[in-house]
């Protein structure tokens, strides 16, 4: 039998008819193949080869996370350890970012913290935009409990507040503290007059020889209502953390604010200089002050004015004025002084009458005597021109036994003045020569023979004014009737009993006296002319002319 022949043939016979190749995965088949390249053909350009691409890496972000995380801790390690090293320090200080009202506190204990208070909260600051003004709070009844300040500020960056803004900014911690509200609003009334700017009307002013109208500006005023309204109920505390208050201002809207109908006034006013006279009428000095145009035409301005047909008036501005008055003054002798609102007044009437000629008055300070030896209450009294009576008022408690060395006030002749001061005449009586000169407008217009007072009842040396007309006066101590009697002055402070000039007494209504005796010591401190004499002089000097009476 023949071996049985298999339908296939073996594995192996079979392997021995295919070509080998190396095996390739399919998926690596898949990408790896590319488009067939043909050969150019002749004639033809071979196009360029794309640029390779460039196998993209993918991004890691753990190479940026990891250096910030690491920054982040060093900056919290780094604060960690200076909040630690901070607070090892500041363990019984206050921390060092903490002030008090602009005042810095760190570092200090608090019994350190409430001495610094004490010492150097001393001023606030009152502010209006760029304008600041510097005060004690004490002024203003504002009160520092240092103490409980010192205590609020040791609490700041422990219990209360950020520990970091303690430690490495600032914090302004509110004082503690209290406030009067009548002394604040009685000192901020007073602030008034050196805080509000007032307004300024429409004006004129000479530029390069020509009248112009210049423009009206808005004043500023202090609101003293709603300040107050700020401070009070515990409000001040965090008016003055900072040690700066900002003052509520309101506007104030000029009245003036078309001066062009006053133009040709201006012109009129504006050809001359303005000139102001300054009298004094206890020693007769006169001063003359001018300015030229071009100096207080820039002062001018407009006010209202119902006397005035245009309703209008021109004026001088008050702070320039009062400027210029001021530094006049200084130019004065001792004891002479201006008083500055006055003589303002008296200038801008002067030119709502339209006139450049102004006359202001002046007035004598109290001076101080030091008593020397020999010398007495009396002796002093009558050296100084002033009745001793009024010396004793000035010096409450001064007895008649002075003491060399003592100090004592020499009342001001002012004080015997009561009217207006009339500047073109003035009588002189001289005791030593028992005469009466009579002057208008510097010339002599009579002079006669007088009589003053005995020595027991003297009539006081000094200046004096007219300060009354009676016909016929009655002297009840001595009963005498006292014809065309002018009165001078009033030996005591507060009586009626008035010295003064008169033509010759009469007793019990008949009795004509002196009448031999004109040039001799007979009166008891008036000033006796003859009865023809006295009556023209009673007619001549109204109330306010000078009286002079020298030794």
């Amino acid at each position: 039998m023949q071996p049985t022949v298999p339908r296939h043939k073996p594995r192996a016979a079979v392997t021995q008819r295919i070509r080998l190749e190396p095996a390739v995965p399919r998926i690596a088949q898949r990408t790896t193949i590319s488009p067939r390249v043909m050969p150019p053909r002749p004639g033809s350009r071979r196009p360029a080869a794309a640029p390779a691409r460039k196998k993209r890496r993918g991004f890691n972000k753990w190479l940026v996370i990891t250096p910030l995380l690491t920054l982040a801790f060093l900056v919290m390690s780094t604060c960690a350890a200076l909040t630690l090293g901070a607070g090892v320090i500041y363990s019984s200080g206050i921390l060092p970012g903490v002030r008090v009202a602009g005042i810095s506190l760190g570092g200090l204990s608090q019994e350190e913290a409430a001495e610094q208070l004490r010492t150097t909260w001393k001023s606030l600051l009152l502010r209006d935009g760029e304008r600041t003004w510097t005060i004690n709070p004490a002024v203003l009844g504002i009160r520092l409990d240092a103490e409980a300040t010192a205590r609020a500020a040791h609490r700041q960056g422990r219990d209360e507040g950020s520990p970091l803004q303690a430690i490495f900014g600032s914090v302004d911690v509110p004082p503690v503290v209290s406030i009067d509200m009548v002394q604040a609003a009685v000192a901020l009334n007073e602030l008034t007059g050196r805080i509000d700017l007032p307004a300024v009307n429409a004006g004129v002013r000479l530029v390069n020889g020509r009248v112009e109208a210049t423009p009206p500006q808005e004043g500023r005023r202090l609101d003293v209502v709603q300040l107050l309204s700020r401070l009070d109920n515990g409000g001040v505390a965090a008016e003055v953390a900072d040690g700066v208050i900002d003052l509520p201002m309101r506007r104030v809207q000029p009245a003036i604010t078309d001066s062009t109908p006053m133009l040709a006034l201006a012109r009129d006013l504006l050809a001359n200089p303005l000139r102001i006279e300054a009298f004094d009428p206890i020693d007769n000095e006169r001063y003359n002050w001018s300015l030229p145009p071009e100096q207080w035409s820039r002062w001018l301005t407009a006010r209202p004015d119902t006397n005035s047909p245009m309703g209008l008036s021109l004026a001088l501005d008050e702070a320039a004025l009062r400027n210029y008055l001021t530094s006049q003054e200084k130019t004065l002798r001792s004891p002479q002084y201006l008083k500055l609102d006055d003589a303002i007044s008296a200038v801008q009437d002067a030119l709502a009458k339209r006139t450049t000629q102004a006359f202001v008055r002046l007035y004598h300070r109290d001076r101080q005597h030091v008593v020397q030896p020999g010398e007495t209450l009396i002796s002093i009294a009558w050296d100084y021109g002033v009745p001793y009576p009024w010396i004793q008022q000035a010096n409450p408690g001064l007895g008649d036994t002075l003491s060399v060395g003592q100090s004592i006030t020499i009342p001001s002749a002012d004080n015997f003045f009561d009217f207006p001061v009339v500047p073109n005449k003035r009588i002189v009586v001289s005791i030593s020569q028992q005469r009466t000169r009579v002057y208008e407008n510097g010339q002599l217009k009579w002079d006669w023979p007088a009589s003053t007072g005995i020595n027991s009842s003297p009539t006081w040396p000094g200046v004096y004014q007219i300060i009354s007309h009676v016909p016929n006066a009655y002297a009840a101590n001595w009963n005498l009737w006292m014809p065309n009697f002018l009165g001078v002055y009033r030996p005591v402070p507060g009586q009626e009993f008035t010295n003064g000039f008169h033509g010759f007494p009469t007793r019990g209504g008949s009795q004509l006296l002196w009448t031999n005796n004109l040039g001799t010591r007979v009166t008891y401190g008036c000033i006796l002319l003859s009865s023809d004499n006295a009556r023209l002089l009673y007619d001549w000097a109204e109330d306010g002319v000078i009286v002079e009476i020298l030794p």
